[in-house]
């Protein structure tokens, strides 16, 4: 697992992590949340997550509010 910081959040139910050392945020869907629900994070929140290469690219999977 990974640690990380929430950069921003949409209320579309997705957001994006900031990893240090790493340029780009990580994108999340509220789908990978495994405690807790999206409303109850905030930017600035430290979480733990896995990293998926997606369609997309890279994405955090199984995502955790520490």
């Amino acid at each position: 697992m990974q640690e990380g910081t929430i950069a921003r959040l949409m209320p579309q139910g997705y957001g994006f992590i900031t990893r240090e050392g790493e340029e780009k945020d990580l994108f999340f869907h509220s789908n990978e949340l495994k405690n807790g629900s999206f409303d109850s994070l905030h930017e600035g929140d430290k979480v733990t997550f896995d990293v998926t290469d997606g369609p997309k690219g890279p994405s955090a999977t199984n995502v955790s509010k520490v």
